[in-house]
Protein backbone atom coordinates (compact mmCIF):
# COMPACT_ATOMS: atom_id res chain seq x y z
CA UNK A 1 0.00 0.00 0.00
CA UNK A 2 1.06 3.51 -0.81
CA UNK A 3 0.58 6.00 1.84
CA UNK A 4 -0.18 9.44 0.36
CA UNK A 5 2.30 12.43 1.72
CA UNK A 6 1.56 14.64 4.77
CA UNK A 7 1.56 13.22 8.62
CA UNK A 8 -0.42 10.23 9.74
CA UNK A 9 -2.96 11.22 12.22
CA UNK A 10 -2.94 8.54 15.65
CA UNK A 11 -5.61 8.21 17.87
CA UNK A 12 -4.30 7.04 20.94
CA UNK A 13 -6.03 4.46 23.37
CA UNK A 14 -3.97 2.68 26.30
CA UNK A 15 -1.30 -0.14 25.42
CA UNK A 16 1.58 -0.22 23.22
CA UNK A 17 0.12 -0.37 19.64
CA UNK A 18 -0.57 3.32 19.31
CA UNK A 19 3.65 3.88 20.08
CA UNK A 20 4.70 0.59 17.47
CA UNK A 21 2.74 2.48 14.74
CA UNK A 22 4.20 5.78 15.55
CA UNK A 23 7.51 4.51 15.47
CA UNK A 24 7.15 1.85 12.83
CA UNK A 25 5.34 4.96 10.78
CA UNK A 26 7.92 7.60 11.57
CA UNK A 27 10.75 4.93 10.76
CA UNK A 28 9.47 5.17 7.40
CA UNK A 29 9.63 8.56 6.83
CA UNK A 30 5.96 9.70 7.09
CA UNK A 31 5.38 12.25 10.25
CA UNK A 32 3.48 11.19 12.55
CA UNK A 33 0.50 13.41 14.72
CA UNK A 34 -1.14 12.11 17.60
CA UNK A 35 -4.14 13.37 19.71
CA UNK A 36 -4.09 11.07 23.22
CA UNK A 37 -7.42 10.33 24.63
CA UNK A 38 -7.04 11.73 28.05
CA UNK A 39 -7.12 8.73 30.51
CA UNK A 40 -6.48 6.39 28.73
CA UNK A 41 -3.10 7.08 26.57
CA UNK A 42 0.20 8.07 27.88
CA UNK A 43 0.96 11.59 26.12
CA UNK A 44 4.70 11.27 27.35
CA UNK A 45 5.68 8.35 25.52
CA UNK A 46 4.85 10.65 22.38
CA UNK A 47 6.93 13.30 22.82
CA UNK A 48 9.13 12.53 19.55
CA UNK A 49 5.84 13.58 17.99
CA UNK A 50 4.11 16.52 17.48
CA UNK A 51 1.24 15.41 20.43
CA UNK A 52 -1.51 16.64 22.62
CA UNK A 53 -3.99 15.26 25.08
CA UNK A 54 -7.59 15.46 24.88
CA UNK A 55 -10.48 14.45 26.85
CA UNK A 56 -13.72 13.14 25.82
CA UNK A 57 -15.63 16.81 25.38
CA UNK A 58 -12.75 17.77 23.04
CA UNK A 59 -13.56 15.38 20.75
CA UNK A 60 -14.35 18.10 18.75
CA UNK A 61 -11.57 20.23 19.39
CA UNK A 62 -9.36 17.37 18.65
CA UNK A 63 -10.43 16.85 14.89
CA UNK A 64 -9.69 20.50 14.17
CA UNK A 65 -5.88 20.21 15.56
CA UNK A 66 -5.57 17.17 13.89
CA UNK A 67 -6.69 19.30 10.17
CA UNK A 68 -4.71 22.20 11.38
CA UNK A 69 -1.06 19.95 11.67
CA UNK A 70 -1.97 18.49 8.14
CA UNK A 71 -3.72 15.40 8.90
CA UNK A 72 -5.69 13.42 6.38
CA UNK A 73 -5.53 10.16 7.36
CA UNK A 74 -6.19 8.56 10.87
CA UNK A 75 -6.02 5.32 12.62
CA UNK A 76 -7.87 4.79 15.67
CA UNK A 77 -4.77 2.41 17.77
CA UNK A 78 -5.16 1.52 21.47
CA UNK A 79 -7.20 0.17 24.27
CA UNK A 80 -10.35 2.86 25.12
CA UNK A 81 -13.48 2.86 27.62
CA UNK A 82 -16.36 4.30 26.82
CA UNK A 83 -17.04 7.07 28.95
CA UNK A 84 -19.83 7.70 30.80
CA UNK A 85 -21.92 10.76 29.16
CA UNK A 86 -22.16 12.51 32.59
CA UNK A 87 -18.74 12.17 32.52
CA UNK A 88 -18.04 13.60 28.91
CA UNK A 89 -18.63 17.78 29.84
CA UNK A 90 -18.57 18.49 26.54
CA UNK A 91 -17.94 22.16 25.04
CA UNK A 92 -20.64 24.10 22.29
CA UNK A 93 -18.41 22.02 19.57
CA UNK A 94 -18.29 19.24 21.37
CA UNK A 95 -21.97 19.25 21.83
CA UNK A 96 -23.06 19.20 17.99
CA UNK A 97 -20.52 16.35 17.57
CA UNK A 98 -22.43 14.18 20.21
CA UNK A 99 -25.17 15.45 18.48
CA UNK A 100 -24.02 14.01 14.91
CA UNK A 101 -23.29 10.44 17.13
CA UNK A 102 -26.61 10.54 18.02
CA UNK A 103 -27.66 7.38 20.02
CA UNK A 104 -24.97 5.13 18.91
CA UNK A 105 -23.08 7.24 22.18
CA UNK A 106 -25.61 5.12 24.31
CA UNK A 107 -25.05 1.95 22.36
CA UNK A 108 -22.16 -0.58 22.15
CA UNK A 109 -18.75 -0.07 21.59
CA UNK A 110 -19.26 -1.20 17.93
CA UNK A 111 -22.27 1.17 17.13
CA UNK A 112 -20.28 4.06 18.74
CA UNK A 113 -17.12 3.15 17.09
CA UNK A 114 -19.23 2.92 13.55
CA UNK A 115 -20.31 6.53 14.24
CA UNK A 116 -17.32 8.29 15.20
CA UNK A 117 -15.56 6.88 11.78
CA UNK A 118 -18.71 7.82 9.72
CA UNK A 119 -18.32 11.44 11.37
CA UNK A 120 -14.38 11.38 10.78
CA UNK A 121 -15.20 10.49 7.00
CA UNK A 122 -17.52 13.12 6.72
CA UNK A 123 -14.99 15.39 8.05
CA UNK A 124 -12.89 14.41 5.49
CA UNK A 125 -10.52 11.97 7.00
CA UNK A 126 -9.78 8.55 5.90
CA UNK A 127 -9.57 6.31 8.18
CA UNK A 128 -7.20 3.75 7.81
CA UNK A 129 -6.88 0.05 10.22
CA UNK A 130 -3.31 -0.27 12.56
CA UNK A 131 -2.92 -3.80 10.74
CA UNK A 132 -2.70 -1.87 7.36
CA UNK A 133 0.56 0.10 8.07
CA UNK A 134 2.03 -2.30 10.97
CA UNK A 135 2.61 -5.28 8.80
CA UNK A 136 2.36 -8.65 10.70
CA UNK A 137 -0.08 -7.65 13.20
CA UNK A 138 -2.97 -10.04 12.18
CA UNK A 139 -1.81 -13.60 12.22
CA UNK A 140 -3.23 -16.45 9.50
CA UNK A 141 -4.06 -19.52 10.82
CA UNK A 142 -1.23 -21.78 12.70
CA UNK A 143 -0.47 -23.13 15.70
CA UNK A 144 2.07 -20.76 17.23
CA UNK A 145 2.92 -21.86 20.70
CA UNK A 146 2.08 -24.88 23.07
CA UNK A 147 0.90 -28.48 22.14
CA UNK A 148 -2.03 -28.91 19.41
CA UNK A 149 -5.41 -28.85 21.07
CA UNK A 150 -6.78 -31.82 21.74
CA UNK A 151 -10.80 -32.65 21.12
CA UNK A 152 -11.84 -31.54 24.01
CA UNK A 153 -10.22 -28.07 23.95
CA UNK A 154 -11.26 -28.00 19.82
CA UNK A 155 -15.06 -28.44 21.19
CA UNK A 156 -14.10 -25.80 24.02
CA UNK A 157 -13.21 -23.52 20.99
CA UNK A 158 -16.15 -24.60 19.15
CA UNK A 159 -18.60 -23.39 21.67
CA UNK A 160 -16.55 -20.40 22.63
CA UNK A 161 -16.57 -19.47 19.05
CA UNK A 162 -20.57 -19.65 19.15
CA UNK A 163 -20.56 -17.20 22.11
CA UNK A 164 -18.39 -14.78 21.25
CA UNK A 165 -20.82 -14.61 17.64
CA UNK A 166 -23.90 -14.38 20.27
CA UNK A 167 -22.22 -11.89 22.05
CA UNK A 168 -21.49 -9.64 19.25
CA UNK A 169 -24.40 -9.91 17.55
CA UNK A 170 -26.06 -7.78 20.13
CA UNK A 171 -22.36 -5.76 20.42
CA UNK A 172 -21.68 -6.54 24.48
CA UNK A 173 -18.07 -8.42 23.71
CA UNK A 174 -15.13 -10.51 21.39
CA UNK A 175 -14.27 -12.79 24.03
CA UNK A 176 -14.93 -15.76 26.56
CA UNK A 177 -13.80 -18.72 28.60
CA UNK A 178 -14.83 -22.33 27.97
CA UNK A 179 -13.70 -25.12 30.31
CA UNK A 180 -15.12 -28.68 29.15
CA UNK A 181 -18.14 -27.26 27.40
CA UNK A 182 -19.03 -24.80 30.65
CA UNK A 183 -18.89 -21.69 29.63
CA UNK A 184 -17.06 -19.99 32.78
CA UNK A 185 -17.09 -16.47 31.84
CA UNK A 186 -17.66 -13.93 29.16
CA UNK A 187 -16.25 -10.45 28.27
CA UNK A 188 -17.80 -7.19 28.53
CA UNK A 189 -17.32 -3.61 29.60
CA UNK A 190 -14.54 -4.59 32.04
CA UNK A 191 -11.97 -6.24 29.25
CA UNK A 192 -10.13 -9.33 28.85
CA UNK A 193 -7.57 -9.14 31.97
CA UNK A 194 -10.37 -8.26 34.62
CA UNK A 195 -12.19 -11.49 32.62
CA UNK A 196 -9.50 -13.59 33.19
CA UNK A 197 -8.86 -13.02 36.81
CA UNK A 198 -13.10 -13.93 37.57
CA UNK A 199 -12.73 -17.20 35.74
CA UNK A 200 -9.63 -18.30 36.93
CA UNK A 201 -11.81 -18.94 40.25
CA UNK A 202 -14.39 -20.42 38.73
CA UNK A 203 -12.20 -23.51 37.24
CA UNK A 204 -13.60 -27.05 37.80
CA UNK A 205 -11.59 -29.86 37.84
CA UNK A 206 -9.79 -31.82 35.06
CA UNK A 207 -8.25 -30.35 31.41
CA UNK A 208 -8.80 -26.72 31.48
CA UNK A 209 -10.07 -24.17 30.27
CA UNK A 210 -9.29 -22.08 26.83
CA UNK A 211 -9.55 -18.34 26.01
CA UNK A 212 -11.82 -17.64 22.84
CA UNK A 213 -11.04 -14.21 20.65
CA UNK A 214 -13.45 -13.55 17.83
CA UNK A 215 -14.26 -10.78 15.56
CA UNK A 216 -17.90 -9.36 15.89
CA UNK A 217 -20.28 -10.38 13.29
CA UNK A 218 -20.26 -7.39 10.74
CA UNK A 219 -17.36 -5.55 12.32
CA UNK A 220 -15.31 -3.35 10.56
CA UNK A 221 -11.80 -4.26 10.74
CA UNK A 222 -10.60 -0.64 11.22
CA UNK A 223 -10.51 -0.29 15.21
CA UNK A 224 -11.23 -2.44 17.88
CA UNK A 225 -10.31 -5.61 17.17
CA UNK A 226 -9.83 -8.50 19.30
CA UNK A 227 -6.30 -8.49 20.77
CA UNK A 228 -3.66 -10.08 22.49
CA UNK A 229 -0.45 -9.78 24.20
CA UNK A 230 2.15 -11.10 26.91
CA UNK A 231 -0.31 -9.77 29.86
CA UNK A 232 -2.66 -11.60 28.29
CA UNK A 233 -0.92 -15.21 28.26
CA UNK A 234 0.36 -14.91 31.72
CA UNK A 235 -3.26 -13.87 32.79
CA UNK A 236 -4.36 -16.83 30.90
CA UNK A 237 -1.68 -19.12 32.79
CA UNK A 238 -2.47 -17.20 36.10
CA UNK A 239 -6.11 -18.26 35.35
CA UNK A 240 -5.20 -22.08 35.25
CA UNK A 241 -6.30 -22.24 31.40
CA UNK A 242 -4.14 -24.45 28.80
CA UNK A 243 -4.51 -22.31 25.99
CA UNK A 244 -5.74 -19.44 23.85
CA UNK A 245 -7.29 -19.41 21.00
CA UNK A 246 -7.96 -16.40 18.74
CA UNK A 247 -9.75 -15.67 14.93
CA UNK A 248 -6.77 -15.57 12.22
CA UNK A 249 -6.52 -12.76 10.08
CA UNK A 250 -8.82 -10.52 12.70
CA UNK A 251 -6.88 -10.23 15.79
CA UNK A 252 -4.27 -8.11 17.00
CA UNK A 253 -1.26 -10.17 18.13
CA UNK A 254 0.69 -7.46 20.23
CA UNK A 255 4.88 -8.48 20.81
CA UNK A 256 4.82 -11.64 18.69
CA UNK A 257 8.02 -13.10 19.42
CA UNK A 258 7.31 -12.59 23.81
CA UNK A 259 4.05 -13.51 23.20
CA UNK A 260 4.72 -16.48 21.89
CA UNK A 261 7.95 -16.84 24.34
CA UNK A 262 5.61 -16.74 27.28
CA UNK A 263 2.98 -19.39 25.85
CA UNK A 264 5.59 -21.61 25.11
CA UNK A 265 7.27 -20.92 28.92
CA UNK A 266 3.93 -21.36 30.15
CA UNK A 267 3.18 -24.73 28.48
CA UNK A 268 0.08 -23.87 27.09
CA UNK A 269 -1.31 -23.66 23.27
CA UNK A 270 -1.60 -20.48 21.65
CA UNK A 271 -3.79 -20.94 18.05
CA UNK A 272 -4.93 -18.31 15.53
CA UNK A 273 -8.19 -20.54 13.95
CA UNK A 274 -9.92 -20.33 10.53
CA UNK A 275 -13.32 -20.21 12.14
CA UNK A 276 -14.94 -22.29 9.06
CA UNK A 277 -12.62 -25.10 10.71
CA UNK A 278 -14.75 -24.75 13.69
CA UNK A 279 -18.92 -25.80 14.94
CA UNK A 280 -19.98 -25.85 18.95
CA UNK A 281 -18.74 -29.29 20.16
CA UNK A 282 -17.61 -30.67 17.07
CA UNK A 283 -13.61 -31.11 16.20
CA UNK A 284 -12.72 -29.96 12.70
Amino acid sequence: MTLPEGPLGIIAGGGGLPLRVAEAVAAAGRPVVVAVLDGHGDAAAFAAHPSRAFRWGLAATMLEWLKGQGVRQVVLAGTVARPSILSLRPDAAGMKLLARIGRAAFSGDDSILRAVMKVLAEDGFEVLGAHQVLAGLLPQAALLAGPAPDDLARADIGRGLAVCRALGAVDVGQGCVVQQGLVLAVEAIEGTDAMLARAGGLNREGPGGVLVKALKPGQSKLADLPTIGPRTVENAASAGLRGLAFEAGATILLEREATIARAEAAGIFLLAFDPAQFTEGTPA
